[in-house]
């Protein structure tokens, strides 16, 4: 008899999707049960942490990734992650326990009450099988759901007792083929761009997403455009070292409309239009017309101040640059890049833009840097710029919790490749608990915990907004080396510009996972 079980097995081996990030309870013992030897299981010890593992994972192999979490309670420890991979658009198959069918009615321990509604709305689909047969059927629908564009994060609760119900194994669909973008439409854009005088290009994670970021240096290269990386841009999508960049836009309107003052044509390509985080004291100058290409109505509904075209990154990159003709019009000028970070004088403890200068210079060219330590992002965008074949992971919805674990899934996608996280102290500890896994899977990812002693970001918008004073701010006292040997990984303390460099060679030449726990100013 073909079970609930196998015919969903059936379906992730058709899929490619037998690497399952979970922390097990009771009610998913059935879907556990005689665990195949060409599956691997990969604990995380808090759910949040494991989604955060799956989200990278599912974003660097390009396919969706599973997720096992527990019930009620599993699913609510992982939803501030839920939240984040659903603004990183990673496509997550999420399969959470629900007590036997037989209970429900009774309003049982462990019992998920209104399963659907749980997790909405940061999921693409929410569903509880009404039949244990139909178990099959709607994972292959939230398999499908979840890799479509806007891909993004779907849940199926199941009973503990549907697994060994007998059940047919559907038909393992190949995925759904991407759409075009519309020519007609692109045509506009492209006509908007040639009677252009000062264009520009700002771009987000979708294009690197779509592995769009040649595409897009082609297109630039040939409208002579100025590229701007969106607010809150989650991957890097275009070359910070091309002499065609022009910089990062700021998370407020009026330091939006001033940095594309100077241009007449601004098309936004795989990143919504915009995102802001805070309030600015005046409008600023009008925004000049603005062309947003997303595969995202979502976004394109958002943006009414702008011609929409529903398109996706990579598509829309190589229609637009068939269709734009040759300019004479002068490239913009070259930005002046930033100045070399110094060491710290004597007696002062390193300054996170010096660490991440001193990452520049001893990362290899395809490290991918995974970054959580927003206090000194602009110390990373000064410092440590991204260029392809080097890659960039951060978390998009401001959820804290998500750059150590992903850095942890990101290396399990691509273990050959040399993994570096950037994390604050704050926000590190939200997610403490994935270096365990790092030490248990063995990956050789290194942690560089940037330790200011408090939520610097908080501090900052305290002083910003005159809130005065604050309490809950200041941190201190944590032993992140002792933290890091007691769950399996290496661990060094660093406070020199000597032992940085000393100890970051040797933690990227090391088979282990290591941190390092760095104090800066």
């Amino acid at each position: 008899m073909t079970t609930v079980r196998d015919a969903v097995r059936a379906l992730m081996r058709q899929w490619g999707l037998t690497t399952v990030f979970g922390n097990p309870g009771s009610t998913e013992l059935g879907f556990l049960a005689d665990w195949p030897d060409d599956f691997r299981y990969v604990l995380g010890l808090q759910e949040s942490s494991v989604v955060a593992m799956a989200d990278a994972f599912a974003q660097l192999t390009s396919n969706a990734a599973m997720v096992n979490l527990h019930s009620s309670g599993g699913t609510g420890h992982g939803l501030g992650s839920v939240v984040t991979a659903f603004h990183n658009r990673a496509p997550l198959v999420v399969l959470a326990g629900q007590q036997s069918r037989s209970l429900l009615p009774h309003d049982p321990f462990l019992g998920v009450l209104d399963p659907t509604e749980l997790p909405r709305p940061y999921v693409k689909w929410s569903y509880q099988p009404a039949r244990a047969v139909d178990v099959p059927a709607a994972f292959a629908r939230a398999y499908h759901l979840a890799v479509q564009p806007p891909s993004g994060p779907v849940f199926l609760f199941v009973p503990a007792d549907d697994w060994e119900q007998p059940a047919e194994v559907p038909p393992a669909a190949p995925r759904v083929a991407p759409f075009a973008a519309d020519v007609g439409a692109l045509a506009k854009v492209a006509a908007a761009l040639d009677a252009s005088a000062r264009p520009a290009l700002v771009v987000g994670a979708a294009v690197d997403a779509d592995h769009a970021v040649s595409e897009v240096v082609e297109l630039a290269e040939k409208a002579l455009t100025a590229v701007w990386a969106a607010p809150f841009a989650a991957r890097s999508s275009f070359p910070e070292n091309h002499p065609l960049f022009a910089g990062f836009l700021p998370p407020n309107r009026s330091g939006v409309a001033a940095a594309l003052a100077g241009h007449d044509c601004v098309v936004v390509l795989g990143a919504p239009a915009f995102t802001y985080h805070v309030t600015s004291p005046e409008d600023g100058p009008a925004f000049p017309p603005l062309h947003v290409l997303s595969d995202d109505p979502q976004v394109l509904a958002r943006a009414p101040q702008a011609a929409g075209v529903l398109a996706p990154a990579k598509s829309a990159a190589e229609t637009l640059t068939r269709l734009i003709g040759r300019t004479s019009r002068p490239a913009p000028e070259p930005r002046t890049p930033p100045p070399a970070a110094g060491p710290p004088g004597t007696g002062e403890p390193l300054s996170a833009a010096f660490v991440y200068r001193t990452l520049d210079d001893l990362l290899p060219e395809n490290a991918l840097v995974v970054e959580e330590a927003p206090t000194h992002r602009p110390d990373l965008q000064a410092q440590l710029p991204i260029v392809p074949p080097r890659g960039f992971l951060t978390m998009a919805s401001g959820v804290l919790g998500y750059g150590l674990p992903a850095a942890v899934g990101a290396a399990l996608a691509q273990p050959t490749r040399p993994v570096v996280a950037v994390l604050g102290d704050g926000s590190s500890m939200y997610g403490i608990q994935a270096l365990w896994t790092a030490a248990r899977q063995q990956t050789a990812v290194v942690f560089v915990i940037l330790d200011n002693g408090g939520y610097g970001a908080v501090r900052k918008h305290s002083v910003r907004s005159g809130a005065g004073k604050v309490p809950g701010i200041e941190l201190g006292g944590l032993d992140f080396t002792a933290l890091a040997r007691g769950m399996g990984c290496d661990a060094q303390r660093v406070e020199s510009a000597e032992e940085l460099r000393s100890a970051l060679t040797a933690a990227l030449a090391s088979p282990a996972p290591t941190l390092l726990h760095v104090p800066v100013s």
